[in-house]
Parts: C-alpha cells; structure tokens; sequence
C-alpha cells in the first residue's frame, strides 16, 4: 500500500545512478538534484564514489538506512538489491524503472513476482518496474522530460503506460494545465491505477487534495475496486477522465447468444465508467480537453452562449454543440438590445455574439457582464478571441482572465492564435488557467463531461424473489444451455412475466400439451441454438393436424430432443432483454428493440449489474428508438415501467445466481398494459 516513505521520503537512494544524464539513472538524479528535494540523497553506484555531486556508495550493504530506492540496474540484479535493501536497510518503498520483467518473459514475471513477495513482506510498496517513475511536491522521480510545474490545485495524473504519461503532459503544459502528482506504474506488480486511486480516496481531504483525476488505463485489473474509489472520489466532489485503451471485440465473435455478440469488453468499460461517473476519453488531446475543462466551475445547464469576434469558428462551435446535447439559445430581450446600441456597427448579439473583428476588450467586457447578470437564459460562456498580428492582445486576455475569476458561471476561453499570440497565451496561462486552441474539440469536450451522469447510488434496491428455488435450479443443473423447463423455473422464480408453454418429446404429449395451451401455438425444436436457421421454429399453428405434421417434420431436425409449444401472440413490439457476464466487471445487462432488430439496429442500452428501477427507467430513455414506447403515429406506446421492472428482476436473478453467463429474452412481446416474455435462452458455467 502507498505510505510516506514513497510519498515523503526523508532520504532516497539512486540504485544505478549516472552521471550520464542520457541514462535513466542520471537523468532521474539530476531531475531530483534540479527539483531541490530537501531530503538525504544517495547513490549506489559499483564504480562511482561520487556521481553528479552526491556521494555514491560502491556496496550497496554500506548505505544508510534509507526511506525509498529507485532502482535502474538490470532487471536480474533487482531481486537480490530490493531483499537487502528491505533486509538492512528499511527501506519500505521502491520505484523500479528497469523493464525486462513480466512484460518480456517468464524468467522476468518470477523476477518480478520475487521482488513483490518480498515488498509485500515487510508491508511495503512497489511502483512498477517498468514505469518512469513518480512526480510529487516532494521530488521530481521521473527520468523523462518535460517535468511539469507542480501545483497542488492541479490534476493528478495516473497512467498504465510511461511513454503515454510523458506525451500527454507535453500536450497539457502548453494548453496550461498543471499537475500535482504523476504516477507511472508500469507493469502494475503490486500497486495499479486501481490502488493509486484507492489511496486517494482514502486520504482524501476536500480542502487539500487535487479535485481534477486523469487515469491511462491498458488493463483493469480489478473493475470493482475502479468502480467503488472513482464513484466514491467523484461523490467527494472530484471529476474524473479516463482513456482506456486495447478492449477487443475478439471474444464477442465467438459467442452463440445475441447477447454475447453484443456484450463486447469495450461495452463493459463504457458501463463502468458510466456507473461511477467517469468521463471516458478516447485520445490524449481529448483527455486534455475535458481536464482543462474540469479546471472550471461545472456547467449546471445547457444554455450556452458564444461570444466572438469570428464567424466561422462561432459556426463550427454552434454545430458540435448541438450535436453534444446542449443549446445556443436565441438572445432577444431589452437588455440585448442595450447590449447591441454599446457595439459597433454591424454586430450581432442574437446569439451567437459577433462583437466584429474590430471589437474591443473593453466591448468583450461588457458582452461578458451582460451574460453574467442579464442573461438568465445563459448557464456559461465561450470566449473565442485570437489575432490576425496586427496588434497585440495583452488587454483583451486580461478581461477575460478577470472575467473567469470574478464571474459564477463559467467562461471558456478559445485562445487559436498559438503562434501570433504566443505572448499573451504564456502570460494567460502564468495566472493558472488552461486554455482550448480548438473550439470543436472545447464544445465536444464540454458536451462528453455535461451528458456523462453522476456516480449510481451505493445501495441499489433489487426486487424480491424466490431465492431458494433459483438455487435449486442451478445446482441441479449441469453447465450449458438450460433445458426450456429449467429456463421457466428461472423466470417464475424472478417473477419475469413468460408465455405459456410445455415440452413434448412424443407426438403424444404434444397433443396433450397443445390442448392445455390453447390454439394457435408457435413450435420451437429444443437442441439446436439457432432454430431460424435450421427450420425449427413454426408460427401460428392452428390446428391438431398441422401440429401433427409439424412435430414429426420438426423432431427429425438434428440435435432436437423435444419441441418447445407455446401460446402464439401475435400483436405488441418486440423487445430484447438480456445478460452477459464479463470477467472480472461481472453482468452487463443490456436492453432494446428484439426480434431481428436486435442484429440490424442495434439500439442497445447496457447497465453494470446490479440495476434499480431509476436506471432501468433510464436505459430504456436512453435507446434512440424510445419513441416507440411513448407511441408514434396513432399508434400506442409499450408499458416502461413493467419493461424496467423487469430489467430489475433479471439483476436480481444475477445477484443470485452468478454462475448465468449467457441470458437472452428475445424476444418479449410489449404493449401499452402489459410485456411477456416469447422466448429465452440461458446458459450457465460453475
């Protein structure tokens, strides 16, 4: 677990330090050395009695008893030097940048593993190998360029990959953003991006600690524990943005369930990160957006208005805001008419507000308290203002730093003219502010961070049902697809609305059958997965003789061991409710249009189990065939609350039975007072 010795240390040790600054080992002393790190420094180097000035110790056994080693030696020289180090010398916190580990062979995951046990024994931490290293208020623990200017108002920054880390912050510094803490943790051996954001949560203190969180994630290691710290960190009043890079579709193309065609793992992390309130980003310039965004008051409505002295990117920003959900209103009132007599000639202040390009930072000014104080129909302003070089613009970026400090609602600045106004950029952002070149990216930046929703509740209320019957039913059942029995069982245990239907194995019981169910009857052959294709399925069976003809056409169907009869509906929409579990995630939950629609639209919305009915109400909103529920052309609407209440009672079967990998309902049949399920697979691994 992270602990003082690697946040504060009193003393560090450089294992492998250089005087050649173009190693790893000399550049990480000499950024320490140019940080001014207050506390005891050493070396260990076997040739060196002094390197870069510090006094280098040629055995390692001859050091002082020393708070963190950053260790860049060879990777089969790490094992022995962390068991004297945490043997001797109680050191209890290590930074490893040596690669050769777990990422290139087996002999280096048993190296890597050795050094853990050994760390973990004496309660200490570990960050990579395989990483550049640390960056805090403390030292500056990295071998890389550039090292950013540290401010505890600023992000802190975790990332799964070292080079990614060092690319990232060169695109933040130039746009202003400043970091407060950079964690590489590399191979992620013991400590990961989930731990880092553990001991933040932990230690987290609403006057101190940094608000703003940026993750590079290329595995998650532990979905839960991701879930439980951003969520919680986020309730505490943090923003979070992510990328996570490297989810395949590969294991959904091996999947014999609508399901688990649609279920990808990119779909798991979409619901995780929507479940904890994460913004997910999918490039490093968009993760610097939506941070430099979040370095401003929240945007609490979704009226917007653009205040410019250039038409085409005023156009351009109107279109990828609306497209992101969030409106520029029409402004028409009295005061815009004062606002418009105060301008020059030929302005417009209808929204968006063209002050001309020979507008004023006096006129800017002004704009900008009109929208603050008299504009009601306004939640926050974009400020878009560069310089062909005719003049200098120092006045018009000082309104505008003035603006965003003393106004409630936020104002971004787009600030494009990064070469002729470089200048003043640099003086803007030396007053602590981040800047957007780019207004496209600003509005899609903003419109991601407006429509991701808030952290779920930590206590989900899940429906009652019959527990101990869906128990039986899995124990006794053997792994694979659930006989249609079995599958019933499940569903009147959950108190999920289903068809009435039998199994008949002879020509005999299915005319039995078939007299309890009434005709028309729909046949389905039992056995084969995809019964479309083989034949095996018959609607609107109306009588005894074409149901004896169908049963001894249909029972010759290979794989077949019985047919499955069931009352025939004929009138509502065809939903699809469904289930897939994801390693590690557990049960997405997915829900939308059914039938064939499901493979042709696939207009699906996808929830981490478990579910309450506020979510489950919000998936069937989210679906862009949503209409259909509320009804179109004369036609009536489908019953949301018993579609949500029985989205509610499938979590509640997952929570129950977890061993249900695959579960399709597909489809259910909705009307305006009613939704039955038609058909339903399961198929369950112990």
């Amino acid at each position: 677990m992270i602990n003082n010795q690697l946040l504060k240390p009193a003393s560090i040790v450089i294992v492998g330090g250089s005087d050649d600054i173009h190693k790893p080992g000399g550049k990480i002393l000499y950024n320490i050395i140019k940080g001014k790190y207050n506390g005891k420094l050493y070396v260990s180097n076997p040739k060196k009695d002094v390197v870069q000035g510090i006094k280098s110790f040629k055995n390692i056994n001859d050091l002082p008893e020393t708070d963190l080693a950053i260790l860049a030696i060879p990777a089969k020289f790490c094992p022995k030097t962390v068991k004297i180090l945490t043997d001797n010398k109680k050191t209890k916190a290590f930074i490893i940048l040596s690669a050769g580990f777990s990422e290139t062979s087996k002999k280096g995951a048993e190296w890597e593993q050795k050094i853990v046990n050994t760390v973990n024994r004496v309660g200490g931490v570990l960050i990579g190998p395989n990483g550049i290293g640390m960056l805090t208020p403390n030292y500056h623990g990295v071998f890389t360029s550039p090292v950013p200017k540290l401010d505890k108002k600023g992000v802190d920054f975790i990332s799964g990959s070292g080079a990614t880390a060092v690319f990232i912050m060169e695109l933040g510094i130039p746009a202003g953003l400043r970091f407060a803490n950079v964690y590489s943790v590399g191979n992620s051996a013991q400590t990961g991006v989930e731990e880092v954001l553990e001991y933040m949560d932990n230690s987290f203190d609403k006057k101190t600690s940094p608000t703003v969180k940026m993750l590079y994630l290329e595995q998650i290691e532990n979905p839960k524990k991701l879930l439980k710290h951003a969520s919680s960190l986020i309730r505490k009043g943090c923003k979070i943005a992510a990328i996570k890079s490297g989810c395949s579709n590969a294991g959904s193309r091996a999947a014999s369930s609508h399901t688990g065609a649609l279920a990808t793992s990119d779909l798991a992390v979409d619901a995780l990160f929507k479940k904890a309130g994460i913004v997910r980003c999918n490039s490093r310039l968009e993760l610097i957006n939506v941070a430099s965004a979040f370095m401003y008051p929240e945007l609490k409505g979704k009226n917007i208005a653009i205040i410019t002295h250039a038409g085409g990117p005023a156009v351009m920003l109107s279109d990828a805001l609306e497209k992101g959900n969030l409106n520029v209103p029409e402004i028409n009132n009295s005061q815009s008419k004062n606002l418009l007599e105060k301008l020059f000639s030929g302005s417009s202040v209808t929204n968006p507000i063209d002050f001309l390009a020979t507008g004023t930072a006096e006129q800017l000014g002004l704009i900008i308290d009109y929208c603050e104080n008299y504009f009601y129909n306004i939640d926050a302003m974009i400020v878009i203002f560069g310089t062909p070089g005719l003049t200098k613009v120092f006045d018009a970026y000082k309104i505008i730093e003035e603006k965003i400090k003393s106004c409630k609602k936020p104002i971004y600045p787009v600030l494009p003219s990064i070469n002729m106004a470089k200048k003043e950029i640099d003086e803007f952002i030396s007053t602590g502010l981040t800047f957007f070149p780019e207004e496209v990216l600003l509005g899609n930046a903003i419109s991601k961070i407006f429509n991701t929703p808030k952290p779920t509740n930590k206590q989900i209320e899940l429906p009652d049902i019959d527990k101990i019957t869906v128990r039986k039913i899995i124990e006794n059942s053997n792994n694979g697809y659930l006989s249609p029995q079995n599958v019933q069982g499940l569903l009147d245990a959950a108190g999920i609305n289903r068809v009435k239907e039998a199994v008949a194995d002879s020509l005999e019981t299915c005319i039995k059958y078939a007299k309890n169910i009434t005709y028309p009857i729909v046949m389905k052959v039992v056995g084969p997965v995809h019964k479309s294709d083989v034949g095996g399925v018959v609607l609107n069976v109306k009588n005894e003789k074409q149901l004896i003809e169908e049963f001894e056409r249909m029972i010759q169907i290979k794989d077949t061991s019985g047919i499955l009869l069931q009352q025939y509906l004929s009138s509502g929409t065809e939903l699809f409710a469904g289930a897939k579990y994801e390693d590690k995630f557990g049960h997405l939950i997915l829900a939308g249009l059914g039938g064939i629609y499901i493979e042709i639209l696939k207009d699906v919305a996808t929830e981490l189990s478990p579910i309450d009915k506020n979510i489950a109400k919000k998936m069937i909103k989210s679906l862009k065939s949503y209409s259909l529920f509320e009804g179109v052309r004369g036609q009536k609407g489908i019953n949301e609350d018993k579609f949500a209440d029985i989205l509610t009672r499938l979590s509640a079967l997952l929570e129950i039975a977890p061993e249900i990998k695959e579960l399709d309902m597909n489809p259910l049949l909705g009307t305006e007072n009613n939704i039955i399920t038609v058909d339903a697979r399961i198929r369950i691994l112990k």
